[in-house]
């Protein structure tokens, strides 16, 4: 297997990189809870107590959440044919006898039952950024009040559908490529197909503009920001919430001889190489500074990579963290790595395995970090307020 190429240090300044908002605390004991046996059992069974734990989250705060009703209704389908989210080159990919995974293809025969599991996934994954913002979907001041929103590569459509149910005198439109949203979703909610990469034929303009997990889905990033800052009317709001690459870790137990790194290395060589490198979280407070976007505000959490920050909120979100990111690690470099640094099929397996025990590994306290980048238009040309 060839050396690990290099890179930073993990928590080592990034440029581009932030100040996190927090910083988390391992436990006492890194296998003193039952979820530090997650590395010895299968997670669906380590995670059952975790099930009715976020079921009384809901409960609590009186909502049912569309991302617990799995296999309800159709939502993501495989993600060559979805723009949302570097993991169009992550999920799925197994076949390597395919041809180079791009957001512009549609494998002709794919069901929305195929791909179920990686659908059930991406609800929970929704959910997660709830847990993250106290039951938020979205941060700018537009997370109330707007009347024409769009969602950028909407994927399932889970965004769309919750801002529509909360906001009902809302216009609530989700584009992707992929037509696999819900049939039965709100009055005020609809989805268009379209590639986000071409020109815009938008003629009314949006007052908020929402995108999530895009980094690694387009080309130009920067075109993308003016694209936005087009369409949007003065005073209108663009958010983008992403994860960066790569990881974080404050007290030096992730180390670069790690698997995990080697894999994070790897991965983000293999995605510079096809084009689609993933740094747009790191990038989104420039690019909109530079298309003219005021007041713009950057805000980095920390999702733990398991359970072992000592905060019990950042325990059960690192549970579910790892539950989450788990899946993807094989599929992750599976296609980058065969197909644009000729690794083989079985060198990639085998380092993803490797990864995944760092990963679960409670006495590696690394996290994932996620930026969250919000800016507004200004009211009129030329002219900015506070």
């Amino acid at each position: 297997m060839p050396n690990t190429p290099p890179g930073p240090a993990p928590g080592a300044e990034v440029e581009g990189q932030t100040q996190h908002e927090i910083e988390l605390v391992p436990g006492d004991d890194d296998r003193d809870d039952a979820d530090s046996s997650i590395g010895d059992e299968p997670l669906s069974e380590s995670l059952t107590s975790l099930r009715s734990s976020i079921l009384a989250y809901q409960e609590e705060n009186g909502r049912t959440y569309h991302a617990m009703s799995a296999g309800s209704r159709p939502r993501r389908t495989d993600p060559n044919c979805s723009q949302s989210t570097f993991y169009q080159m992550m999920r799925y990919i197994l076949d390597t006898s395919r041809p180079v995974p791009c957001c512009r293809q549609i494998p002709p025969k794919l069901t929305k039952c195929d791909a179920q599991p990686e659908i059930e996934r991406l609800d929970l994954q929704h959910h997660i950024f709830r847990l993250t913002f106290e039951d938020q979907i979205c941060l700018c001041p537009k997370k109330d009040g707007a009347k024409r929103v769009l969602d950028l590569g909407t994927g399932t459509g889970i965004w769309c559908i919750d801002y529509a149910d909360e906001h009902p005198e809302a216009e609530v439109i989700g584009v992707d490529l992929s037509p696999v949203q819900p049939d039965f979703v709100p009055p005020n909610c609809s989805f268009e197909i379209d590639d986000l990469e071409k020109e815009w034929m938008w003629t009314k303009p949006f007052d908020f503009i929402f995108s999530r997990f895009m980094t690694g889905s387009f080309a130009d990033n920067g075109e993308i920001v003016k694209k936005v800052f087009e369409q949007l009317e003065p005073g209108g709001y663009f958010e983008a919430q992403d994860m960066a690459v790569p990881f974080g870790c404050d007290d030096g137990t992730l180390t670069t001889d790690s698997d995990l790194w080697t894999w994070c290395m790897w991965l983000m060589q293999a995605m510079d190489a096809f084009g689609r490198p993933l740094t747009a979280a790191q990038k989104w407070k420039v690019l909109m500074e530079e298309a003219g976007f005021e007041n713009v505000v950057e805000k980095v959490y920390k999702w733990p990579t398991n359970g072992w920050p000592r905060d019990r909120k950042y325990k059960v979100l690192g549970q579910w963290v790892l539950y989450n990111m788990d899946q993807v690690l094989e599929p992750a470099i599976l296609a980058p790595m065969t197909r644009s640094l000729g690794w083989t099929r079985e060198e990639a397996i085998v380092l993803a395995a490797r990864a995944r025990g760092v990963l679960r590994d409670p006495k590696v306290h690394a996290y994932w970090p996620i930026h969250v980048v919000y800016g507004r238009k200004p009211l009129s040309k030329g002219t900015s307020t506070q």
